[in-house]
């Protein structure tokens, strides 16, 4: 039987918009659905993440997108289901429906005003990032200024995401902005799909330092498998020795998926894939690989979706 799976990074909302815009609907279950059930991915992190094309207009596009999702959720309510809890979550599970969270991925959009997460987090948002690759106007990603870190504004919206149940994710952080959010960070968080730095070294993995900071807070790393961030064969190998080395580094407790799959999105060059390894039909396979190497059902069953399922219960 194959093991349950929980993604904590899809780009799936701005493929909805992309594709609605084109006259599509139920683009979920158009282009989706099969793929979630061949995998047997049952819940995961649904973003809003800005396309090339509207980088320099995020606040147009994430309204654009607002409007895509709340117009997909209601055509495909009969298989998908907004998770803005733990118990939502499981509902859904139940209803063998896809449990969706929320997420947004950056908030380059939000300026200098937090009551655009209020008003997102009033439609379901419950995971956030505070950047993509960019520098705004509260903090810096892995392409932005080694010199800048988190503002006074960043740790402001921090701290209002806690208070309000919202899952942070440091995966697109500079290291000056992560040990920044380390210093007032009171509550487990994620990296969403980041792999380890000392195998790929990307500016967007994590350092051992970083990778252990996250295990002593309680938090969990998502594998991701992009092929930029695996390793320089860019192999399904490289892949799974990324698993490998981050439950020795950091423990079975702390290690989970975040395949970061992409092959569906348009522009740039983030179709590429890992030869193999393309889309959620591939996963269980992963897995099997896993058990292969001598990884116990109940490591497996945390790696897959135990470790991210424990953090939804922050969210409210």
């Amino acid at each position: 039987m194959m093991i349950p799976v929980f993604d904590a990074h899809e780009d799936i909302w701005t493929h909805v918009a992309q594709c609605r815009e084109l006259g599509e609907r139920s683009v979920f279950e158009n282009h989706h659905l099969a793929n979630h059930r061949a995998g047997n991915i049952r819940g995961g992190i649904f973003v809003i993440w800005i396309d090339n094309q509207y980088f320099d207009r995020p606040l147009e596009r994430v309204k654009m997108i607002a409007d895509a999702i709340k117009a997909e959720v209601e055509d495909g309510k009969s298989i998908l289901k907004i998770a803005t809890n733990r118990a939502i979550y499981d509902e859904a599970a139940a209803e063998g429906k896809i449990a969706a969270v929320f997420g947004l991925e950056g908030l380059s959009y939000i300026e200098n005003d937090l009551a655009l997460l209020d008003s997102l987090y009033d439609m379901g948002a419950r995971h956030a990032s505070l950047t993509w690759n960019e520098e705004n106007a509260l903090a810096t990603g892995a392409k932005g200024s080694a010199d800048r870190g988190l503002t006074a504004l960043g740790r402001q919206a921090v701290k209002h995401m806690e208070t309000k149940g919202m899952l942070v994710d440091v995966s697109h952080l500079n290291e000056k902005s992560f040990w920044d959010l380390m210093r007032i960070k009171t509550t487990p968080m994620m990296a969403s799909h980041s792999n380890a730095r000392t195998l790929c070294d990307h500016p967007r993995n994590l350092t051992d330092e970083q990778l252990l900071a996250i295990r002593d807070i309680g938090g969990v790393v998502g594998l991701n498998a992009y092929p930029g961030f695996v390793g320089d064969a860019r192999s399904f190998d490289d892949f799974v020795n990324q698993a490998i080395y981050l439950v020795e580094k950091i423990g079975i407790d702390h290690v989970g998926c975040g395949f970061d799959f992409c092959d569906y999105l348009k522009g740039g060059d983030l179709s590429d894939v890992i030869p193999g390894f393309e889309d959620h039909t591939k996963v269980p396979y992963f897995f099997e690989v896993l058990k292969q190497k001598g990884y116990a059902q109940e490591a497996l069953e945390k790696i897959a979706h135990g470790n991210f399922e424990r953090l939804l219960m922050q969210m409210k």
